[in-house]
């Protein structure tokens, strides 16, 4: 069985590898997944997690990926901690155990970037990135990626000293600044990404401009929100899976309880957009909103891409 360190292998997982092998994967389909959340509440402190997300390729791969999120580890200890088990899915070997922060940061960051190539406007400028943690210069290299036509990028954190150091320490060719006015940030932005972990709504559906698409990535438990439900009654709304997001993510989950939208008007998933059954954005001033929700068949996606390029070297 190949131990396999992601960290240690940057340089072979370029965003324009990654968000290729999630598209082929959703091309190709997954047959089963499936997520264990058990958690420890902290009182006043925010709550710890682990997560278990399996997928099963019948007759080619499965595995699982366990995640522990422990936000309010202090650094240099990591809030979030990740291993992958593959498994050959002709006789159930165990092929490889897959550790490092990279395979989930980039594997997070691709779905997003998945998400834009078919939501984004193709002249998107300005991108707003709502949080500056470690996932932020993921979302903002990712998102580039498949929209170079981004020329500046725009950094909201609650702690602005944080924001202004995210900024700094983005390269060259990415024009970053820290801001504090999120609402005006907002009427000007052409792509939005939040990664954070609010229980509370950060971004209000009436600052989005028209021709927006908004990429909502942080909130994975269903007391989670990061955008309020007027953002979801002006956007054509999206999500990365239909069975996974819909009813763990409060950002789907929340406005489907309170009568806001329905399931059916998710217009599609990456399985759909990728199928060509979809084909995303149909008008330039279009509202769209893409929950990136995560999900054990994009961890397997990633795992078999990391898996073949370690059999390379």
């Amino acid at each position: 069985m190949l131990v396999i360190n992601t960290d240690e292998h940057v340089a072979s997982l370029s965003y324009t590898r990654v968000i290729e092998a999630l598209r082929i994967g959703h091309q190709s389909g997954v047959d089963a997944v499936d997520r264990m959340l058990i958690s420890e509440q902290g009182g006043a402190a925010a709550a710890n997690h682990l997560l278990c997300w399996p997928a099963w390729q019948y007759r080619e791969f499965l595995g699982a990926k366990l995640v522990s999120v422990f936000p309010s580890n202090v650094p240099p200890v990591p809030s979030i901690s990740t291993v992958y088990v593959l498994f050959d899915g002709h006789n159930g070997e165990a092929l490889a155990c897959i550790t490092g922060a990279e395979f989930t940061l980039r594997k997070t960051a691709a779905d997003s970037a998945l998400g834009a190539s078919f939501l984004a406007r193709q002249d998107a400028r300005v991108l707003l990135m709502l949080g500056a943690g470690r996932q932020a210069p993921h979302q903002i290299e990712a998102l580039c990626t498949v929209r170079p036509s981004i020329d500046r990028v725009m950094i909201w954190n609650r702690n602005v000293e944080k924001a202004r150091r995210l900024a700094e320490m983005m390269g060259p060719g990415i024009k970053a600044t820290a801001i504090t006015d999120l609402e005006a940030a907002a009427h000007q932005s052409d792509v939005i990404c939040c990664a954070t972990g609010s229980a509370t709504p950060l971004l209000h559906g009436s600052w989005l401009a028209p021709g927006t698409h908004l990429d909502l990535v942080g909130g994975f438990t269903r007391d989670m929100r990061e955008a309020d439900d007027e953002a979801v009654l002006r956007a054509s709304v999206f999500v990365d899976s239909r069975w996974f997001t819909v009813g763990h993510c409060g950002d789907i989950a929340g406005p489907i309880a309170s009568g806001a939208m329905t399931e059916q008007d998710i217009r599609a998933d990456l399985f759909d957009l990728c199928a060509g059954r979809h084909p995303g954005r149909v008008g330039h001033d279009e509202i769209t909103l893409f929950k990136n929700g995560g999900g054990g068949h994009l961890d397997l996606m990633m795992a078999r891409l990391v898996y073949d390029l370690a059999r390379r070297v």
